[in-house]
């Protein structure tokens, strides 16, 4: 089986699912997308370049599904919905530890200093930016569905292919807001979260703790999911699930008040996408292809209302 980014030095937690069996004559999925005309990347390169698919026709309703399905499912899990905006100021990216690292992969836009979104991350925990909650407040739990948007300067060659790594994607991030008490608690019910819906999807899967080098400066820990694209016989990482502890509610003078108690205490804070959206559909794909098309899972035959992708329909 092969190796993902750095298996060596990350540790293993848990693996699942089963691993697909595929047709003689399977192809990767931009084969697939052009074979069933469901999702367009020259056109997204006329139109914009390279890194911004057209999803068209039931490719385009797959997409919709798969958000519509992620947001059920936090909703039913007791996270909050809202549509934040796509664009954040300064005191946003620092607040969340994007700025002043990682300016140089996040689209800006000079004239009016304003920074597109590279996760819903970023404007979800900022709504608790100079905010103090009480203990019983916590924990505050957010979903949001949002594009996001990276420049991944540096990125090249096969593993940019296709869905692989795209500079516009559509994701829906859980962020939690929790008790510094609780939030290694919460981290790990947030993975098991995660965790259950690939498993509704049925793509086989694996679940590592990132090792120091891979791990963002600003997370404390970090839990990296994959899943097996059959075609490609490539693992793909579809979410990251951290806990962040006190280091962003710092920059965000985040905090909160215990009943009796006079002083205030930062909070911890935590996210994870649940799910990236564009490595999910590959594997998707890619696993579920056969002579008559492609498969959908069970889960989502109620938000696409068809069970098939295939080159009549």
């Amino acid at each position: 089986m092969p190796k993902g980014k750095d298996e060596k030095d990350n540790v293993l937690v848990r693996s699942g699912g089963q691993m697909p069996v595929l047709p003689e004559g399977a192809v990767p999925h931009w084969d697939l997308a052009r074979k069933y005309d469901i999702i367009d990347f020259e056109l997204g390169n006329k139109l914009t370049g390279a890194g911004f698919p057209v999803y068209k026709n039931k490719g385009a309703k797959l997409q919709r599904a798969l958000i519509n399905f992620f947001l059920d499912e936090a909703i039913k899990s007791g996270y909050q919905e809202v549509i934040p905006p796509l664009m954040v100021n300064e005191a946003s990216g620092f607040g969340t530890g994007q700025l002043p690292d990682k300016e140089g992969q996040m689209y800006y836009i000079p004239s009016d200093n304003y920074y597109l979104i590279p996760t819903a991350e970023v404007p979800v925990t900022n709504m608790y930016r100079n905010v103090i909650l009480s203990a019983e407040d916590l924990p505050a739990k957010i979903t949001a569905y949002t594009p996001c948007f990276r420049r991944e300067a540096g990125s090249w060659g096969k593993d940019v292919r296709g869905l692989n790594r795209l500079h516009q994607f559509d994701k829906v991030e859980i962020v939690q807001i929790q008790h510094p008490d609780r939030s290694y608690e919460t981290l790990e019910k947030m993975n098991r979260y995660v965790e259950s819906l690939i498993q509704k999807l049925d793509l086989p899967y694996r679940i590592q703790i990132l090792c120091g080098g891979d791990i963002s400066f600003t997370a404390s820990l970090t839990y990296d999911f994959e899943v097996f694209a059959a075609a490609q016989t490539k693992w793909l990482e579809v979410s990251s699930v951290s806990n962040f502890e006190s280091f962003q509610a710092n920059r965000l003078k985040l905090r909160f008040k215990e009943k009796g108690v006079k002083k205030t205490r930062l909070a911890h804070t935590l996210n994870g996408s649940a799910l990236a959206l564009p490595r999910i559909i590959a594997a998707l794909l890619e696993n579920n292809q056969t002579p008559e098309g492609i498969k959908i899972p069970k889960v989502l035959f109620d938000y696409t209302g068809f069970p098939l992708i295939s080159a009549c329909t």
